[in-house]
């Protein structure tokens, strides 16, 4: 049984010396995520000369209505310049099958948000995201919108290939 124990924390450290992750936060998303409510992640400064991949992280479960998802995302940088998006991403295959990762009804999905980008200015960033789903031939989008559990942000360094 130690023997196990060992494995498993040997395999858990080595497989996180892996990762290129140098930030990460998550929220959670009570019940259902307002149109109206911003998920705001600010970001201290990182290494302004090396680049990084910027991912958004959301958890949904099997009650999430859709097949996809429309977010706007901001980046506010601290001297005042904002970039602002509206993406759109798939949730499941055209089968209903989800795609994101996990076992059981929460899948966790790693979306693109940003590739090889520098934080180059000092100070502090925020990233801004809010759904923006809207049912076909409606114009106003779902205020309510259920089967998110967790909205994050992540930033990997981008890492040359050997």
């Amino acid at each position: 049984m130690r023997n196990v124990f060992v494995a498993v924390v040997i395999l858990v450290f080595c497989s996180a010396c892996d990762s290129n992750v140098v930030w990460s936060e998550t929220q959670s998303v009570a019940g259902t995520w307002d149109k109206q409510e911003e998920v705001i992640f600010t970001v201290s400064t990182l290494d302004s000369l090396k680049n990084y991949n910027v991912f958004i992280n959301l958890r949904n479960t099997n009650d999430y209505p859709f097949n996809n998802i429309f977010l706007i995302a901001a980046i506010e940088f601290p001297h005042g310049k904002t970039i602002t998006d509206t993406l759109e991403y798939k949730m499941a295959h055209p089968n209903g099958k989800w795609m994101g990762e996990g076992i059981g009804s929460v899948k966790e999905n790693k979306l693109w948000l940003r590739e090889k980008i520098q934080f180059s200015e000092n100070g502090n960033y925020n990233i801004i995201l809010t759904q923006a789903v809207r049912n076909n031939g409606e114009r106003e989008g779902v205020s309510q919108l259920s089967g998110i559990t967790d909205v994050g942000i992540s930033i990997e360094e981008v890492t040359q290939s050997p």
